[in-house]
């Protein structure tokens, strides 16, 4: 599927506000766990470990490429990072696309 210009554009300005709430929702957590009564060293490498894992999510960082838009979809709905309804102002053809391949893709 060829992503219109209109959904392209609507993607690039969507998702860094998608990727700042996701980020939000990951320092909410990581602050509920800093104030946890784990020990500072195990903390420490803890969160070290989660960072490092957090910062490969789609919602942390992605690379964007106009062919990739239906495929990144798909991995920002799985990862939670987005919901069904922020596909809302998108077209009905990318929407339809991104439905029938989650679908297939399992």
């Amino acid at each position: 599927m060829e992503v219109s210009k209109r959904d392209w554009k609507l993607y690039r300005e969507k998702l860094p506000e998608w990727q700042e709430s996701y980020m939000e929702r990951l320092v909410a957590t990581y602050v509920d766990y800093l104030t946890s009564d784990e020990s500072a060293s195990t903390k420490f490498w803890e969160m070290e470990k989660r960072i490092k894992r957090d910062k490969k999510n789609p919602g942390v960082l992605i690379e964007l490429s106009k062919q990739d838009v239906p495929f990144d979809l798909i991995r920002l709905l799985r990862e939670g990072v987005i919901t069904v309804g922020d596909l809302d102002d998108f077209s009905d053809e990318l929407k339809e696309t991104v439905e029938f391949l989650k679908d297939r893709l399992g």
